[in-house]
């Protein structure tokens, strides 16, 4: 029986997840990335908790909007550059006739792209939440968070 040893060879550090997924504690990226969102919104949700009662949050893989030929994007979506990073959806109608509440959506991949750590990742979720949150309740982002800087 052969054991494999794990050198750092070039000392990069541990490569790889932390905990093997057998134990309880294992995350995935997508989970770890709706654990930082949860906890960005949670003191804000405090803030405001009547006036955000209905809303819901939601996480997105990539935008999934017509991107073709915009120059450029309207306040109920914050983005870098050409590139959306979270947008407000407003209460309305479905296909079936139902209604709906109204919804912000934080795409993962481009936030990741854009935060090479977990501070930055953190910072810049925050920084979203808090501009898509001003725009829902139609408050300069200030009012909010007065350290905003976007």
């Amino acid at each position: 029986m052969r054991i494999r040893s794990f050198r750092d060879r070039h000392g990069r550090g541990v490569r790889g997840p932390l905990f093997p997924r057998q134990v309880p504690r294992y995350r995935t990226r997508s989970q770890r990335f709706d654990a930082l969102v949860l906890d960005a919104y949670a003191p804000l949700y405090r803030r405001y908790a009547q006036q955000l009662g209905n809303l819901d949050i939601a996480v997105d893989l990539v935008p999934r909007m017509r991107l073709h030929g915009i120059e450029f994007f309207t306040d109920e979506v914050f983005a870098d550059g050409q590139v959306p990073l979270g947008r407000v959806i407003p209460a309305g109608i479905d296909a079936k006739g139902n209604p709906t509440r109204p919804r912000i959506v934080l795409f993962r991949t481009p936030i990741e792209q854009r935060s090479r750590t977990l501070e930055e990742r953190q910072n810049l979720i925050h920084t979203a939440l808090v501009a898509l949150l001003a725009t829902h309740l139609n408050i300069a982002p200030h009012d909010i968070d007065p350290g905003y800087q976007w």
